[in-house]
C-alpha cells in the first residue's frame, strides 16, 4: 500500500461522462444517470484499501442523509484487478450488497475514467454543483485509520449544506489521502 495524497481538480471543471457497468443491477449507467438535481458526488472507491474501509460506514450515512435532498451519489473502482482480485466486479456486488451501498457502485475496467478524473488515491471524492461543474475535491473528513478521529464526513457534509442552500461554495479544498488506485 502507497499512502498517496489525492492530486488537485480544479474547481469550476465540468465533470466528465461515463458509461460503466454497475456491479450490482449489471446496468451501464452514465453520469446522466447517477446525476442530482443540487449535486453530484463521484467517490472513487474499492473494496480492500483500509481507507476506504475506515470510511465505508461514514460515505453510507453521508448518501443515505443527502440521497433525499437532492444529491446524487456514484461509487466508482478503477484498480487493477489481475493483481488486485478482491476489487473485482463479483467481490464489488458483494461488499455493496453486504454493506448495503445507498449508490451504485460501478467498475472501471479500462481506468479511463479514472484518468480524466486524475483520480489518485481511494478514497477519492468529488462534488459537483447541478450543472456538473467541480466544487470540491478532496477527503470526507479527517479521520484516518489510526488517528483516533471519528468519521463524521464533515468536509463533504459543509460542501453540500452549502449547495443545498442555493449558495456557491467557495471554501477550501481539502486533499485526501488514501491507498494509490492500482494501475495496470
Amino acid at each position: 500500500m502507497a499512502l498517496t495524497p489525492s492530486n488537485s481538480f480544479e474547481q469550476g471543471t465540468q465533470a466528465h461522462d461515463f458509461s460503466l457497468t454497475d456491479t450490482v443491477s449489471d446496468k451501464i449507467l452514465s453520469l446522466t444517470d447517477v446525476k442530482g438535481a443540487v449535486a453530484t458526488v463521484v467517490m472513487f472507491i474499492c473494496n480492500h484499501c483500509p481507507y476506504v474501509l475506515h470510511v465505508n460506514d461514514g460515505l453510507i450515512a453521508l448518501a443515505n442523509d443527502y440521497k433525499n435532498k437532492g444529491v446524487g451519489f456514484v461509487a466508482i473502482s478503477s484498480n487493477d484487478v489481475v493483481n488486485y482480485p478482491q476489487d473485482g466486479p463479483l467481490q464489488m456486488k458483494e461488499q455493496a450488497e453486504k454493506l448495503g451501498y445507498p449508490f451504485p457502485y460501478l467498475y472501471d475496467e479500462t481506468q479511463e475514467v479514472a484518468k480524466v478524473y486524475n483520480a489518485a488515491c481511494t478514497p477519492d471524492l468529488y462534488v459537483f454543483d447541478k450543472e456538473l461543474k467541480s466544487v470540491y475535491h478532496g477527503q470526507l473528513d479527517s479521520s484516518r485509520p489510526g488517528n483516533g478521529l471519528p468519521v463524521t464526513g464533515e468536509g463533504i457534509r459543509n460542501v453540500l449544506d452549502v449547495l443545498i442552500d442555493g449558495k456557491e461554495y467557495n471554501g477550501q479544498q481539502l486533499p485526501g489521502i488514501g491507498c494509490n488506485i492500482k494501475w495496470k
